[in-house]
């Protein structure tokens, strides 16, 4: 008889493999003890690693502590205090329930625990070598529990190899507790790295959590999200637009408590944030959701650290609906403040950061809507048509930056000819008067300089109109509708097949921006209008440049034709930096750029507003009254 092929693993093997699935490098050790510390109703935490982790890493507590059965039992598989039965595996509300940390972690390092209760008199102290048989004494201290892990994977060196240097393993180990500081405001955290204290941190209400954490210049660029009906609850911050990040890193998503990982819920934060933001960047945002545990799944991943929802759709809805609120809500205009640098004496050098400052107005007087003109229902959590307040979005804005004097004349999006310089009129149109009355310059051709009531503001002449450009063609878009302005001598383009068959698929677009097109033959085209926006003297050039821009936002986003078709439009057609405006042509352009939904940032994300306060002048110039 031939020996069997199939055997049981003995238990110490097993619990090595075990581990690989949960302990993956010295971070996930801190981030299981750390949420042990959390389940034991612990108010203060101190975390100290050497080496990355690699050579010591010990959490201690003030948590509720255990007794010697407890304490041995913690550290056997599947060993758990939180499930008892099926159906609390379906309403967890702790961290830990799987019972699996403790014993992964003593299957590949040398593990001490020290334990007490308040009410023993000495701690139990439970040491395990690799797996081993666990040796019992017991010594005094305080109640709590100290957990010791040294030399991780030193019995499984395939695994110790893998591990990358000390600075690395630092970040990941800093970012596990890091989550852990910013979700549990109400617990302090100590954490010392190398015999050095990276931070202390006291517990405090939230907001001054994230000063201690993100410092005073990120937290002035975060903005409130608060959302609750009978589904969820959502509250937190989410970054101003000009507070975009190069990586996702300055990404927080709680569950319950729980930090969790889940693309729809980023994606739904990313899209409130469509065209706000410079490519390249992502968003800043740290965010609660309160959810019944028995709507949500957490038991799907051995790390816990993703999470899936009854109704994916549902919090998707009510997340993007919200964030959008929270950005219109914000007033999003970065500040600058001076700042004198290293210069010789003598000389004169200034430098500008940018600094935001916190509005937030009541929307339904300020008139502010959702960018998309939806709305939640707080009742159920459903996206729905909004109706418009009385009033234009900007012209809240604008009123809160001018004064009510100076916003008597905004001009609607409606009418496509108004307040555009005036080449870019049509032929027989004549431009409004100005609506505001405050002093305003031109600076180099590029920047329109205003008199506010508050200090001074700054306009980049080019990605204003854009804006109003690119929100006057989506509205095309979607009313349907076109203006075109017809040429006296059409003109005929000669493209290559690949653009013939392109400008093929897009005339019905073009139409409706007012363009007005007609193929002619093998690879000709006639144009024989354009919209009124186009300047004079650019009708010619304008369609071929419009289509070679599209073409490069297409392969980044080729499912989004009239929006990419609309940037195209906007960049192309707008007045340029150099272009000498009028007076009245700056003013209708400010009227103009306050009136769109989004007057924050053109439609790749570039900022167009800057303002300096009179307080910041005020204080460069050593005034003090």
């Amino acid at each position: 008889m031939s020996a069997p092929r199939v055997v049981v693993l003995p238990e110490h093997i097993a619990n090595k493999i075990a581990a690989g699935e949960v302990i993956q490098r010295p971070a996930s050790v801190v981030k299981e003890l750390l949420e042990n510390s959390l389940d034991a109703g612990a108010t203060s935490v101190l975390v100290v690693v050497k080496d990355g982790g690699k050579k010591l890493i010990q959490v201690t507590d003030d948590g509720s502590g255990m007794d010697e059965q407890d304490a041995v039992a913690s550290f056997l598989r599947h060993a758990t205090s939180k499930i008892v039965t099926y159906e609390d595996l379906e309403a967890i509300r702790t961290f830990g329930f799987r019972g699996e940390a403790l014993a992964s972690v003593a299957a590949v390092a040398q593990v001490t625990m020290k334990t007490r209760r308040r009410e023993d008199d000495a701690a139990v102290v439970v040491a395990i070598d690799g797996g081993q048989e666990p040796s019992i004494t017991r010594e005094g201290r305080e109640p709590g529990t100290t957990i010791i892990v040294r030399n991780l994977f030193y019995n499984v060196p395939a695994r110790r190899k893998f591990l990358k240097s000390d600075s690395t393993e630092f970040r990941h180990i800093f970012d596990a507790v890091h989550h852990v500081a910013v979700s549990k405001p109400d617990v302090g955290i100590h954490f010392i790295s190398d015999d050095d204290t990276v931070f202390n941190l006291k517990p405090a209400p939230l907001p001054e959590r994230l000063i201690d954490v993100f410092g005073e210049r990120q937290w002035e660029g975060m903005i409130p999200v608060e959302e609750s009906n009978e589904f969820m609850r959502i509250h937190g911050y989410i970054g101003k637009p000009s507070f975009g990040q190069r990586t996702r890193q300055s990404q927080y998503l709680f569950l319950n408590g729980r930090t969790i990982v889940n693309r729809n819920i980023n994606h739904a934060v990313y899209s409130a944030y469509e065209h706000l933001l410079e490519k390249g960047t992502f968003p800043f945002f740290l965010l609660f959701l309160e959810l019944d545990p028995h709507k949500v799944d957490v038991n799907v991943h051995p790390s816990k650290m993703e999470a899936k929802f009854e109704d994916e759709q549902g919090v998707y809805r009510i997340l993007a609906g919200v964030t959008r609120r929270s950005l219109t809500e914000t007033d999003a205009f970065p500040a600058a403040t001076i700042q004198q640098t290293g210069i010789e004496p003598g000389t004169v050098g200034l430098r500008f950061t940018d600094r935001q400052h916190r509005w937030t107005p009541n929307r339904e007087e300020a008139g502010w809507t959702f960018p998309d003109r939806t709305r939640v229902d707080t009742r159920t959590g459903e996206i729905l048509p909004f109706v418009q307040p009385s009033g234009t979005d900007g012209a809240a804005v604008a009123s809160r930056l001018f004064g009510d004097a100076d916003t008597s004349a905004m001009h609607g999006m409606g009418d496509a000819a108004a307040g555009v310089p005036r080449e870019m009129l049509p032929h027989d149109a004549s431009r409004p008067e100005a609506g505001s009355t405050a002093l305003i310059w031109q600076l180099h051709n590029k920047y329109i300089l205003s008199q506010i009531k508050n200090g001074v503001m700054i306009v980049d002449q080019h990605v204003a109109h854009e804006r109003v450009l690119y929100e006057r063609a989506l509205d095309r878009f979607q009313r349907s509708t076109q203006t075109t302005q017809q040429l006296l001598f059409p003109y005929t383009l000669q493209l290559s097949a690949a653009d013939y068959a392109l400008m093929a698929e897009l005339i019905p677009h073009f139409e409706l921006l007012g363009f007005g097109v007609k193929l002619f033959g093998k690879n000709t085209v006639v144009i024989e209008g354009v919209p009124p926006d186009i300047r004079i003297g650019n009708e010619e050039g304008i369609v071929q440049e419009v289509m070679a821009l599209y073409k490069e936002y297409q392969q980044e986003s080729p499912l989004n034709v009239r929006d990419n078709l609309a940037k195209s439009y906007s960049c192309k057609s707008a007045i340029k930096a150099g272009d000498v405006l009028s007076e009245q042509e700056m003013r209708s352009l400010i009227d103009q750029l306050f009136a769109t939904k989004m007057p924050y940032v053109c439609p790749h994300g570039r900022p167009i507003v800057l303002r300096i306060s009179l307080e910041e002048l005020d204080r460069r110039f050593g005034r003090t009254s």
